[in-house]
């Protein structure tokens, strides 16, 4: 998955009620909010430091380039 379609799917998780129930700045809040729990949660993700015997199983690159995107959202 691309980091920003990663971003898309990790911010959206965070919104919690429908669009269509929102007005406008209660879209706008919730659209901040998840951004910034999304980034929380990438910021857990890259904390993880991988030692020699499992540093293949977390690409941090990928990880920061989900974060970069997640701002642009």
């Amino acid at each position: 998955m691309t980091p920003s379609k990663k971003a898309n799917e990790l911010a959206n998780k965070f919104i919690t009620k429908s669009i269509f129930d929102m007005t406008d700045e209660e879209l706008k809040e919730q659209r901040i909010m998840a951004k910034k729990f999304a980034i929380i949660c990438v910021d857990e993700i890259l904390k993880d430091k991988p030692n020699i015997f499992d540093d293949h199983r977390l690409n941090h690159k990928y990880w920061e380039n989900v974060k970069d995107a997640i701002s642009l959202l």
